[in-house]
Formats: C-alpha cells, structure tokens, sequence
C-alpha cells in the first residue's frame, strides 16, 4: 500500500486485490439513547414520570397476575379430580427412643443368657482384686474333651467374646488354646496358681522362647487336684482338731522321732 503526501484518501492507491472469501467483521455501533428530560423535580424521570409512579404501576400489574393465578388455582381445586389420592402414613417411632444403645443391651441379654451366676465375669473383671491375670497357670474343664491347663498368655476382654490363651508343653511340644469363657462348651475355668508379681505386660509373648518357655506344668495342676479332692473328703483342716493339717514340719518331726528310736 502506497500512501503519498498531499492526496486525499479517494486517490490512495491499493496494491492488494481483496479476497472474496474474506467476511468483514460486524461493528458495533453503540445506540444513541435520548437524554432524560428533567422536570423541575429532582424525583421525576423520563419524559417527567415519577419513579414511585412507575413501582406503583408494575406492582398493579404483578398483583393482577397473581388475582388471576389465584383464580384458576381455586376453579382447579373446586372441579372435581378424577385421580385417586395417595396415603400419606406418619413417620414411624425410630428404635433409639425406645433402645439408645442397642448393642450393649444385646450383649447384656446374652451375657445373663451365658453366665446367669456372674462367677465368669467377676473371674475377668479388672476391678476384682481376686481376678484372673495374665501369667495366673489356668484350668479349664470343656463338656467336649480332657481339661486343659496352661499358662495365660493374653486376655482379650470383648464381653460376649471374652476369650483366653494358654500355653503348656505336651510331649516337649509347645501347644497354645484358645477358649471363650462364655462359651457353653466351656463348663468351669479354675486358677490353679497365681503368679508371684504382676506382669508388667499385657501380652507374655516371649514365653514361646527358649529362654523364657515355662515348659510343662502338670505338676502343678496335679498337685491342685489332689489338694482340692483332699479338701473336699474333709481330710485337710487348717485347725488343731484331729484331722489336722499334716505340713511338712509335722512330717519332718515323725521321722526325727523314728530315727531317735
């Protein structure tokens, strides 16, 4: 494009030919809006209408509509519906009311169900001094089966699904059972010796060590068998009657006495 100075716009010369594809691009040209015309009033408006005026005439107009709205809506509740009305039932009683805490009062039911005496829970029951704890050698007596007797390993308190492990050797072999006290097969679970101190652990795992291991205490349950049949033939007492207690210094001073003889 060539522009030379002095000559007027008609006589520029263009040396690009336009290509027909092209589509100029639309200008927008603003509208022209008249101005307000202004009253001596600063409330008035356009062509002097008052702007309460116009607020007045447009909720006229928005009150007939809704008239009219009204209107049909009545004529339709008035004509007679052919379609058949649904039932609407009120919401039910929720189960909370009645039972907040379903769960436990299950678990309740079920643990007077178990154990109507309670002893088995008062046996586990941490706030008992004389309860069962880990590292007690337990006894316990299944309606299916010899007893089994072992060392307590770990207590799992879960209410109904209270349960215990014990470990004993049986032929040198190391043998860990797992028994739920509330369970019906289970008829008895007796404590057949404490331990001296409490365990500082809640888990006596490392008993299955060589090192630690306990091994076989059968010794010590048969012992506290006999001692209890004892108890209950009447032939141990702990008075100075004629069934007295024979200990280990009552024995001892028999053979004194034989040996001086």
């Amino acid at each position: 494009m060539n522009l030379s100075k002095g000559r007027p716009l008609s006589r520029i010369r263009f040396n690009f030919t336009p290509n027909p594809w092209h589509r100029p691009a639309r200008i927008r040209v603003p509208e022209l809006r008249p101005r307000c015309f202004t009253t001596t009033r600063p409330s008035q408006g356009i062509l002097g209408l008052d702007r309460k005026d116009l607020r007045t005439e447009k909720s006229e107009k928005a009150h007939q509509v809704a008239l009219r709205k009204g209107k049909v809506a009545q004529q339709n509740e008035e004509a007679p519906s052919h379609r058949h009305r649904i039932k609407v039932y009120s919401a039910p009683r929720s189960v909370r009311d009645k039972c907040p805490d379903p769960i436990r009062h299950l678990s309740s039911l079920q643990l007077g169900a178990l154990d109507p005496t309670g002893s088995r829970a008062r046996l586990f029951d941490r706030t008992n001094p004389e309860c069962a704890r880990v590292g007690d050698i337990l006894l316990v007596r299944t309606r299916s089966g010899d007893p089994f007797s072992g060392l307590c390993l770990n207590i799992k308190r879960r209410g109904v699904d209270t349960s215990i492990l014990l470990r004993n050797q049986l032929t040198r072999v190391g043998v860990e059972m797992q028994y739920k006290i509330y369970s019906p097969n289970v008829t008895g679970v007796e404590v057949v010796q404490r331990r001296a101190k409490r365990a500082r652990r809640a888990r006596l795992y490392y008993y299955r060590l060589p090192k630690h291991d306990l091994g076989s205490v059968e010794g010590v349950v048969r012992r506290y068998v006999r001692m209890r049949a004892a108890l209950r033939r009447g032939e141990v007492d702990t008075g100075d009657g004629p069934g007295a207690a024979r200990g280990r210094d009552a024995n001892a001073g028999k053979r004194s006495r034989q040996k001086s003889k």
